[in-house]
């Protein structure tokens, strides 16, 4: 390359970066950075994608049952949204005689569609920013004051908007509290299940690929919404009519090309991208490591079981995977904060800062000593939570033992007792306490083993040995309310929790002498005394140190195009189609076909097995209009779209708004993207649409349902 070519290079690089969003982007759809996304190739207006006077895509995607995204696609309110998304639906209509996980769901017509009692969708009717009204008169107030008075003005805004009898109005924060913006939301109540591959589809390559790419997974499902006669949101009815959406994705067919624009639509859950550098290096190096540590051990044990019983697998599927899945996110995390010199970045720009703002430096240097005095709480209470959340057997004495506090303050009615035993019902159907009495043994080990003194019960040192706390854990278990193997009153909790909570008081004092509600509460009340007071005490003066930092973020780097962080509301992020180079000498391409299904395929695998149907569909080339221009079926892609949990299910869609994909995973290199988007790294996967409606039309034989749909080829 000659001179000139060089400084021509050097040139344009950073421009090509800048111009790639190196920052990612997760954009409130009323304040979209229009002009970048049609200078990367977007054919439709920002008024297209959101408006509120008429219909736009937003009226196509809505919130699938609190979590994840979903999006409508087609004029009869059929919905799609991942095969994880729907699992705990298909799972629940589930048994070991009928067993939709392992062999799939699809109904013959819309008499067949299943309800899913309790199961919501929501739309967003419209996005307001409110900050003026939120913040009114909080200029000269103290922290706790200024807190109070916003909360008083949120009552008044949210009193100040008409809606209909479906309709809220959720208000949040961005920013850290530095703005605010209200969301009004229809919610509709009848949806029922259509579709769904079976597992060796939906959750193709499990474990060992989730987070991993290439991918090769089906993880995909169809619901459908239903309203009342006048196509309002209503309560399940036999007499309710499937949904006429002011809008519906077109599905496109079309081969992608590598830069092709793309944009995700969707509710991403949670980003943190505007901390300093000081808490990104506790989360690598402190609370990430513990939460992976505690999580392992659990996954190991149920999964020793669920591979040898079929009955504990379809019982601890949804469970399994939940634990499992940011198991190995937090592990891809610490990896790509590394790789991606996520501290030396953010300590850089902090020093950018500071040259434009000097005042800036003392703001980190109080966060530097708030995150430091925190730091063994915050440690405490990252292996007490997981502990506490993955030993089922103390998630439940939790419960119980928060029962008896409400129960003796008086706070327990009818409703609320009903609401509590319904609450325990729904853990006990999942549940195997002698199971559990294996993981609980061996996290009360860890948990003793990694727990300072200072933070533990009296006595708790004796329960470093795994082995021996198996067999005390195994016969306290037996004689306990709390497992569900223990009787009170003539009866389990399992059988007739009725029964057992016919007399609360009498119940109460049987649990006071119970070994398990006792060693919970001692671990309970030595956190609580230790731990947590002093951590929240921190938090909440790190909370105000991080709105000032962040209002200073924006005050004084004019160059950078700031956007908030998630908090799962309506967001759109955008990028391209593109594979990545995430290794020294490892190049990923951006597409996987159906060839590398069967490549990966081993015959009685639980992660790898497929159906013999898709086999012979592989091996006689039936393809049809769903192949690409390669002879094969496309399977997944990635894109450089900044995606996070609660983006699973959301559609991705091309340069015209048609959907081209359907949102579930990012590459594991780039999951540190909730904390640092690194556009060398930061993929987001999708099924393409090419292999859902092959899997629904030539796999399912669902041709009615691809009737509804608007094709574009």
């Amino acid at each position: 390359m000659n001179r000139k070519n060089i400084l021509l290079s050097a040139i344009l690089f950073p421009a090509v970066m800048a111009f790639a969003q190196q920052y990612g982007g997760m954009w409130i759809p009323t304040e979209l950075n229009e002009k970048e996304m049609k200078d990367l190739g977007m054919k439709i207006s920002a008024k297209q994608i959101f408006d509120p006077s008429k219909p736009s895509i937003k009226d196509a995607v809505v919130q699938f049952n609190g979590g994840c995204t979903a999006e409508i696609i087609s004029p009869q309110g059929l919905l799609l949204t991942n095969h994880h998304c729907g699992y705990g639906q298909i799972q629940r209509h589930s048994s070991v005689q009928n067993d939709y996980l392992s062999n799939g769901f699809w109904a013959k017509d819309m008499n067949g569609e299943l309800s899913n009692p309790g199961v919501t969708v929501d739309f967003i009717a419209d996005i307001k920013e409110i900050t003026a009204q939120v913040l009114a008169g909080t200029q000269n107030l103290d922290e706790k004051a200024s807190q109070a008075l916003i909360n008083q003005n949120i009552e008044t805004v949210k009193a100040g908007f008409k809606l209909e009898p479906w309709q809220k109005v959720v208000i949040k924060p961005v920013y850290y509290g530095n703005k605010y913006y209200a969301h009004v939301i229809d919610t509709y109540k009848d949806v029922r299940l259509v579709g769904a591959p079976p597992s060796s589809i939906g959750k193709f390559g499990s474990d060992t690929d989730n987070w991993v790419w290439p991918r090769h997974t089906g993880d995909f499902s169809l619901f459908r919404i239903y309203a009342d006669k006048n196509n309002k949101p209503a309560e399940y009815s036999k007499d309710n009519i499937p949904y006429k959406p002011k809008h519906f994705l077109p599905v496109s067919i079309k081969d992608k090309q590598e830069n092709d624009f793309t944009f995700v639509f969707g509710f991403p859950g949670r980003t943190t991208e505007y901390l300093p550098a000081i808490a990104v290096e506790k989360v690598m190096l402190e609370t990430d490591p513990a939460m992976i540590e505690v999580r392992a051990v659990a996954l190991k044990i149920l999964n020793e079981k669920m591979r040898t019983d079929a009955e504990t697998r379809i019982k601890y599927a949804s469970k399994y995977a939940s634990v499992a899945n940011y198991h190995k996110k937090w592990i891809g995390e610490v990896e790509g904060l590394k790789k991606s010199d996520a501290v030396g970045k953010k300590k850089r720009y902090e020093q950018t800062l500071i040259a434009k703002n000097p005042q800036i430096k003392t703001t980190i240097d109080q966060l530097n000593t708030l995150y430091n005095e925190q730091s063994p709480y915050s440690l405490n209470r990252s292996y007490y939570s997981e502990v506490t959340r993955n030993a089922e057997t103390l998630s439940l004495a939790n419960q119980y033992i928060n029962f008896m506090n409400s129960y003796e303050a008086g706070k327990i009615n009818d409703q609320t007792l009903t609401a509590f035993k319904n609450r325990l019902s729904g853990t006990y159907q999942n549940y195997n306490g002698e199971l559990d009495a294996k993981v609980t043994a061996q996290l009360l080990a860890l948990y003793a083993e990694k727990t300072p003194e200072k933070f533990l019960p009296a006595n708790f040192s004796q329960l470093k040995d795994a082995n021996k706390n198996l067999a005390t854990v195994e016969n306290w278990s037996k004689k306990s309310v709390v497992t569900g193997r223990g009787t009170f009153n003539g009866a389990t909790a399992v059988t007739d929790i009725d029964k057992v909570f016919a007399n609360p008081a009498q119940l109460i004092k049987n649990l006071k002498s119970d070994p398990i509600i006792q060693w919970a509460s001692a671990m309970k009340d030595s956190y609580m005394s230790t731990s947590e007071g002093k951590y929240s005490e921190l938090q909440n003066q790190i909370d105000v140190l991080q709105k000032k930092f962040m209002a200073q973020q924006m005050e004084t780097d004019k160059d950078r195009k700031f956007f908030p962080d998630a908090n799962s509301t309506l967001r759109v992020t955008y990028g391209q189609v593109k594979g990545s180079n995430p290794r020294d000498a490892v190049s990923y391409g951006y597409q996987t076909h159906l060839e590398g299904v069967m490549e990966k395929y081993v015959p009685g695998d639980y992660e790898f097995d497929v159906p013999a149907k898709l086999v012979n569909l592989y091996n006689a080339k039936d393809y049809g209009m769903y192949k690409d221009k390669t002879g094969d079926v496309p399977v997944n892609f990635t894109a450089t779209n900044h995606t996070t949990g609660g983006n699973s299910g959301s559609p991705t869609l091309d340069a015209h708004g048609n959907l081209i994909g359907l949102n579930f995973d990012r590459q594991w290199e780039g999951t540190m993207s909730d904390i640092n988007f690194d556009p060398r790294f930061s993929r987001n996967i999708m099924v393409d649409t090419k292999y859902i409606l092959f899997i629904v039309d030539k796999y399912a034989d669902a041709k009615w349902l691809i009737k509804e749909m608007k094709i574009v080829k």
